[in-house]
């Protein structure tokens, strides 16, 4: 045997044992990541196995408790110790929202009384979570600072702008029916609250229906008047509704969602100026407006009982004698058991 074949064979066998080595080295590695404990008879294997986090959607409009919560972004923190991640969507209008929700879109959001009530008539599997407290000067009846309406009977014959659905749709009923005006002798424009405000402005309806912070803006930037607000009308109760399929599967996250709203009621209830600061830029709203919608609300997050569902079930009955909802419902069939 030549030098050169014994010197080739040296190096096949070194690069054999070195290739050796590797793999238990590689064998080695695997098993310390599954690693084995082992307590009287029971054997336990634990893997490094990545967590899986949970997309929650949250379905939002254009002011209330939810935006504070997604500006001050306490809510997403806690969800992402929780193994969950937050989508936002904002909504021109609880109906739009809930439509979203009926879909699939969303999980989680919040309307006013009368969009669940809508959605609830056409089969959407909503539920409720929990309310604010009354807020009756939130909402109102505007009409423009030169028009000769003074009075709600003055209504009669009129055009009137609301987005279809919506809390302040519940007003005007009651509104009309205060001033002995049959809901039938007004033209209803629907319309959502960007689309109103122009027609508001240029005259192509006579009044608006509307609700904080869109009745705040329009106060302030067109002097326009109030006929009246909610006091002695509506409640106007705010909600915190979901799917039921996700409320039902996902119950630590309804829990989470609901302890970061009371936190953020707090805090924005003796905060009200850097409440306005903080949503200015998001809802692209002049400050003193939203100062004066603030002022008009208040803060809280209750929990849903009978009271409630009486309440809201009275509504539901009113719509369905006007025929507004194609059926009757019953609104305790919307709570969680």
């Amino acid at each position: 045997m030549t030098t050169a074949t014994k010197s080739l064979r040296a190096i096949s066998m070194l690069a054999i044992s070195l290739l050796s080595f590797v793999l238990f080295l590689s064998a080695c590695g695997k098993e310390a990541n599954n690693a084995t404990t082992t307590t009287g008879e029971t054997t336990e294997t634990t893997t490094d196995a990545p967590k899986t986090t949970k997309e929650i959607h949250i379905g939002y409009q254009k002011y209330g408790t939810v935006n504070i919560l997604k500006a001050q972004g306490t809510l997403e923190k806690r969800y992402e110790s929780e193994g969950y991640k937050v989508t936002w969507t904002e909504f021109p209008g609880g109906p739009q929202l809930l439509e979203a929700l009926n879909v699939g879109s969303i999980d989680i959001g919040h309307t006013g009384e009368a969009p669940p009530i809508f959605a609830q008539a056409a089969d959407t599997p909503l539920v409720y979570l929990s309310h604010e407290p009354v807020s009756p000067k939130s909402e109102g009846i505007i009409v423009p600072k030169d028009s000769k309406i003074t009075t709600l009977a003055d209504l009669k014959g009129k055009k009137i702008a609301l987005n279809k659905g919506s809390n302040v749709h519940y007003l005007l009923v009651k509104a009309l029916e205060k001033a002995g005006v049959d809901y039938k002798d007004i033209t209803t424009v629907f319309l959502k609250p960007g689309d109103a405000r122009v027609a508001f402005e240029n005259g192509s309806v006579d009044a608006w229906v509307i609700w904080d912070p869109f009745l705040a803006a329009a106060q302030t930037a067109t002097g326009a008047k109030l006929l009246t607000d909610g006091e002695g009308l509506v409640s106007n109760i705010e909600f915190y509704l979901a799917s039921r399929s996700f409320a039902e599967a996902n119950k630590p996250a309804i829990d989470s969602f609901i302890d970061e709203l009371n936190k953020v009621d707090e805090w924005s209830k003796a905060n009200q100026k850097e409440v306005a600061a903080l949503l200015s830029p998001q809802l692209g709203i002049d400050i003193p407006s939203l100062e004066l919608a603030s002022g008009r609300r208040d803060y809280g997050v209750l929990p849903i009982d009978d009271a409630i569902i009486e309440a809201q079930q009275k509504i539901a009955d009113t719509f369905f004698n006007l025929q507004l909802i194609p059926k009757e419902i019953t609104v305790k069939d919307a709570t969680l058991k």
